[in-house]
């Protein structure tokens, strides 16, 4: 059997249509994790980060969309700042404008 260090994560937490219930599910998996190499944050931003990119093409737009915001839901809970730049989306539409 192949083992892990990633977060044991609640099943089907990125299909959530709602960024806060995507963001606690992975608050909650984080913070009980005893497998976790850095703090609860990073870890649970890393996982979301990590299915963004690898879902890639096959994310449809508006769960990209609830995915995102899940970012700056994830930020509020751990009480950090919203992050100031650009979103995929907003940087996605900028690009298809110049085209």
């Amino acid at each position: 059997m192949r083992t892990s260090d990633a977060l044991d994560l609640e099943r089907g937490v990125f299909t959530k249509r709602s960024p806060r219930a995507v963001a606690r599910s992975l608050k909650r998996s984080a913070e009980r994790s005893d497998r976790r190499k850095s703090a609860p944050f990073r870890s649970a931003m890393s996982m979301l980060n990590f299915h963004i990119n690898r879902a890639g093409r096959g994310i449809s737009g508006a769960q990209r969309k609830v995915l995102d915001a899940a970012k700056d839901e994830l930020r509020k809970l751990y009480g950090r700042k919203p992050h100031a730049g650009k979103t995929h989306a907003r940087a996605r539409a900028a690009k298809s404008a110049r085209r």
